[in-house]
């Protein structure tokens, strides 16, 4: 399968700044803004805008959580391995928030779409806004457009886009993966 770099560690880091950034410049007080995360990848991604908005904001009490969907996915009866949920982290009313929704890869837009119905669980909030650090932009099969996006990537359905964390948070890195096929 051959493969190339769409982020390094460092551009991966510069773009993780933008966006922060591009939060703190919309929400300019962070009283009615929470950060919700969606399970298992966008935590991730969440995390680390939460730490870069912290410092923006010069304070420790920006809301955040994390929001397993296994529930909520239209394909979770259809699959045939096992589904098992993560845990859900909502320790604050999201009602009449200003939330940022994180995941790490837009893609069909079924991810986000099981994350708002969720998410609704939890009350009402004022608006919701979307991050994804990779949008695959010609693949969406339903209408989902995010207002913070990473990069945006044109790929074909055979190649997989994967966000690489590492542990110590130094070899960060985001690929594209293709296929080997070849045209007879």
């Amino acid at each position: 399968m051959e493969s190339r770099q769409l982020l390094s560690h460092h551009a991966l880091n510069k773009t993780l700044d933008r966006l922060a950034y591009q939060v703190f410049e919309q929400h300019i007080e962070p009283n009615d803004l929470a950060i919700i995360a969606l399970q298992p990848r966008g935590v991730y991604l969440g995390r680390r805008i939460l730490e870069r908005l912290k410092g923006l904001y010069k304070t420790d009490s920006i809301s955040y959580g994390e929001l397993d969907i296994t529930f909520h996915r239209d394909d979770f009866r259809r699959r045939d391995e096992l589904l098992v949920p993560a845990r859900t982290n909502l320790e604050f009313s999201i009602e009449g928030r200003q939330i940022v929704l994180i995941d790490d890869v837009l893609y069909t837009g079924r991810t986000v779409r099981a994350g708002l119905d969720a998410m609704l669980d939890f009350g009402r909030p004022a608006n919701v806004e979307l991050m994804a650090l990779i949008d695959r932009r010609f693949s969406r099969e339903l209408p989902v457009q995010p207002d913070y996006t990473g990069r945006v990537v044109d790929v074909v359905t055979d190649e997989t886009v994967k966000v690489n964390w590492s542990d110590d948070d130094q070899n960060n890195e985001v690929i594209l993966y293709g296929s080997n096929k070849t045209n007879d």
